[in-house]
């Protein structure tokens, strides 16, 4: 059994406090409690998210823009969320717009940006990507005879082939579809660059920050994006997705919506009713991580100081995590070393078993990790493990160096047999 109580970035009670605030982590299976390892799939959700989405649901429930109090109260909740979202992102509240799922979203916003692209016209996708970020582009093939590249993943490296993006644009290239970071892999890629090189041929950039939102501070205006998506219940809130553009591009869209729905973006692109609880608790799990740089100060200034603590002591997890899985026989890990800009998420496979059996196992000593493509089907074939898929394990901000050692320990007896 490994030994360390080591805790990285953070003062020393720290992961105690927060710890204390998920409800969740006070579960048991088998006897033990509870190691969560799921959180690139959804974090657990700390109670002053559930407390926001309660007193929205019983104190202040109605649809939204009627005179009277609970529908103004819901107007100003949106507000705010929009004022929290826009904070996380380094964007303006009205360039925020809410809506089921990163997934969903994106379909959406594909069509939109579509009805202005014809024959000739092309989409730069990657190999790196989870398919939220692939297949609402490479719909458009076939409806609007959009063309669609891709760039190519190096196995080797974890990373995407260098110069491949560069090579891929060109004049008729309209949008670069980028993930921020791997899902799958861990693996952050480089949005500023990838954003200039479609900048210097017209195009836009989409970004996928829903693996990247957790793990490193978005700024928008650093990152060069126009368009960004990402998804509350990966950063310890609800499920409910979160759309960000900038204004200027967001003026240019004509999405499709019912005649007497909002004319003017961000509400232009939210269809129908939406689910308010979920974008309350999205901007409460935002206030969430801005508590763990204290209460005081500008919300903005309180996330950087948080996600610069957060980042160091999930580099030391990841460090730990890694260099575990390398000691031990027939482990093969997958993707970039922690030198390499990765989050602290790592995906491999155990010689001679089934990643799902790895996955029993490991909740049968009470560990829950992911198992399978994650929806990243290209990057797990790549690899060479289409048919079965990989085991997943990622750190979160509530993961501590003892959870780290019970993975381990549990992957050695997997190994072993």
């Amino acid at each position: 059994m490994r030994s360390g109580q080591e805790v990285f970035g953070l003062p020393p009670t720290s992961v105690d406090e927060l710890r204390i605030q998920f409800p969740a982590l006070s579960r048991s299976h088998v006897g033990k409690a509870v190691a969560y390892f799921d959180g690139p799939g959804g974090t657990q959700v700390p109670e002053r998210v559930v407390a926001a989405m309660a007193d929205y649901l019983v104190n202040h429930n109605a649809n939204t823009h009627w005179s009277y109090p609970t529908s103004q109260e819901t107007d100003a909740a949106l507000t705010e969320a929009r004022a929290a979202l826009a904070d996380f992102v380094g964007g303006r509240p009205d360039e925020i717009a809410f809506g089921a799922n990163m997934t969903t979203l994106t379909f959406h916003l594909a069509r939109t940006l579509a009805a202005r692209w014809g024959p000739g016209d092309e989409v730069v996708v990657t190999e790196l990507d989870h398919h939220a970020n692939v297949a609402p582009w490479r719909r458009l093939a076939g409806e609007r005879g959009i063309t669609v590249r891709s760039v190519p993943l190096d196995p080797e490296t974890g990373q995407l082939v260098p110069g491949a993006l560069e090579r891929l644009l060109g004049p008729r290239t309209r949008l670069v579809a980028i993930g921020g970071a791997s899902n799958a892999l861990g693996t952050v890629n480089d949005i500023a660059a990838a954003a200039r090189l479609a900048r210097d041929v017209g195009a836009l950039t989409f970004m996928d920050a829903v693996h990247y939102a957790p793990h490193v501070l978005l700024d928008v205006a650093a990152l060069g994006v126009d368009l960004l998506a990402c998804s509350a219940y990966k950063f310890y809130g609800p499920h409910v997705g979160v759309l960000w553009g900038r204004r200027a591009v967001l003026e240019s869209l004509d999405p499709p919506k019912l005649d007497p729905a909002p004319a003017e973006p961000p509400e232009h692109l939210e269809t129908g009713t939406q689910n308010h609880e979920g974008i309350v608790g999205a901007a409460a799990a935002v206030e969430f991580l801005a508590s763990v740089a204290g209460e005081d100060g500008a919300r903005r200034d309180r996330l950087a100081a948080a996600f610069a603590a957060l980042h160091g002591r999930g580099q030391h997890l990841i460090e730990r995590l890694w260099e575990g899985l390398g000691g031990i026989r027939g482990v093969r890990r997958l993707g970039p070393p922690p030198t390499e800009p990765r989050t602290p998420t790592i995906s491999f496979a155990v010689a001679g078993h089934r990643s799902e059996a790895v996955a029993r196992t490991l909740a049968a000593r009470g560990v829950f990790v992911s198992h399978g493509d994650f929806y990243a089907p290209t990057v797990v074939e790549r690899y060479g493990y289409g048919t079965d898929g990989v085991v997943r394990a990622g750190c979160a901000c509530y993961t501590t160096p003892d959870e780290i050692d019970r993975l381990l320990d549990g992957i050695e007896s997997v190994a072993r047999r």
